[in-house]
């Protein structure tokens, strides 16, 4: 059964182009992870709220930066093992580095894929 994580990373406003440099540079790295089935990376840019959902609307696209701006990491791997070790590899390697464009440490969602 599959084994995913999505993380959530708050970029620091003045740290964007280096986070997005570094994640760049991560995601050729992690594209060689053993047991890795999938990996996207993605920054926020639309809210939709209420309204917009009803009405059938498209998104708003995101005009101003609040306090930080918000990436998406999903991985998805074969099994649990194999994450274990890509995420140890990711530490040896850019996660020092990563962590200081973040506002607040990044938080990571796991679990097994159901469908």
């Amino acid at each position: 059964m599959p084994f995913t994580e999505i993380c959530i990373y708050q970029v620091k406003p003045q740290k964007t182009e280096e986070f997005e440099t570094l994640m760049s540079e991560a995601k050729a790295f992690l594209e060689k992870q053993e047991g890795l089935l999938m990996i996207r990376f993605v920054k926020r840019g639309y809210h939709i709220d209420m309204e917009q959902i009803k009405e059938g609307l498209p998104p708003k696209k995101i005009t101003r930066i609040v306090k930080s701006v918000k990436y998406m990491l999903y991985w998805e791997f074969d099994t649990k093992e194999n994450y274990g070790l890509a995420q140890k590899n990711l530490y040896d390697s850019y996660w020092k580095s990563i962590e200081k464009c973040l506002i607040v440490p990044h938080d990571k969602y796991l679990g097994e894929v159901l469908f």
